[in-house]
């Protein structure tokens, strides 16, 4: 027993990741505890444990767990581990990049055609039986500018691409990437913009990102494009995006993430008129912990055999 690497899984559902490490043949080789979100670790817990698995952790948690070599994040996001002020420097965090590319792409196209298609006209229409003949945007032949081209946004890109739409956006390393018509880096974000019906956030939380779509770069943006935000909530100024799309600036905004969870009800997010809000639909799926708990077994074979770990975090990128 121990010879055994230590694993906590704070999370409130195990059964996932308890059956893939079974399912892996790793059982014999680990001794893993779990704990519910709202109790805290003990001790004796905080003491042993090599590995971590949760959602996130409070600040002076990880400074009192001497022997934790790796932390894996449950989401692909991590400002909030990275914000910490005592994450050690020789802990290795893994993210759970990837795991949504089944949900989110989907949830993505769905806001595309929600956004250039009359159907919640209709459905308004009909309370009151009313007949009212539009004609649907096609999304043929539209560019769809995508900022922050990683697994999602090209898996969005694959399937923009089957219903012809041209393809343009940005990556921090460029590089010709398949279904995309221009990968540039992100010094050309104002390109994208100006060439874009459909501008697409699927940028990470980093310092550089927070507030990077202001009223200069909506003013880049063609007076018919949406723009749609799967991202994080702090890359746009909130101020601005009201002020752009009241004044007609841009066709409007479809917002699936915001600076503040739930979004407060006095909000002007929810009554602008051109602004769509949506509850962070875009990432959940009904069987994400089999997702998620797929990427943890593999790093958990690859931590007890010493290997490198997959989607470790970039502490100065920020992802």
């Amino acid at each position: 027993m121990t010879n055994r690497a230590q694993v906590l899984l704070w999370t409130d559902s195990t059964a996932a990741y308890l059956d893939a490490v079974k399912a892996a043949g790793l059982a014999d080789r680990v001794a893993i505890e779990t704990l519910p979100r709202k109790e805290k670790p003990s001790a004796e817990q905080l003491a042993r444990t090599e590995a971590l698995m949760a959602g996130g952790v409070p600040p002076g948690l990880l400074p009192t767990m001497p022997r934790l070599r790796w932390a894996q994040a449950m989401s692909a996001g991590v400002e909030q581990w990275l914000a910490l002020p005592d994450l050690p420097a020789g802990l290795t965090l893994t993210c759970a990049r990837g795991t949504h590319t089944d949900s989110m792409p989907e949830n993505i196209v769905g806001a595309l055609f929600h956004v250039a298609k009359p159907y919640q006209k209709a459905v308004e229409n009909q309370k009151h039986s009313k007949w009212a003949y539009t004609v649907a945007q096609p999304l043929s032949d539209k560019t769809l500018g995508i900022l922050g081209l990683g697994a999602i946004g090209q898996e969005v890109a694959r399937i923009a691409k089957a219903l012809r739409m041209r393809v343009v956006g940005t990556k921090r390393r460029p590089s010709a990437m398949a279904n995309v018509d221009a990968v540039l880096p992100p010094e050309c974000t104002d390109e994208v913009l100006a060439q874009s019906d459909f501008v697409l956030l699927l940028l990470p939380a980093t310092p550089e990102t927070d507030n990077f779509i202001d009223a200069k770069r909506l003013g880049k943006m063609k007076p018919t494009a949406w723009l749609l935000n799967f991202g994080r909530g702090h890359i746009i100024k909130d101020d601005d995006l009201i002020a752009a799309v009241t004044g007609k600036r841009i066709a409007g905004a479809l917002l699936d993430v915001f600076r503040q969870e739930p979004l407060p009800a006095e909000h002007p997010f929810w009554t602008t008129e051109g602004i769509v809000v949506l509850p962070h639909i875009g990432g959940p799926h009904p069987q994400r912990d089999l997702y998620v708990a797929r990427l943890f077994v593999e790093n958990l074979r690859r931590f007890l055999d010493g290997e490198a770990l997959k989607e470790v975090v970039d502490r100065q990128a920020g992802y």
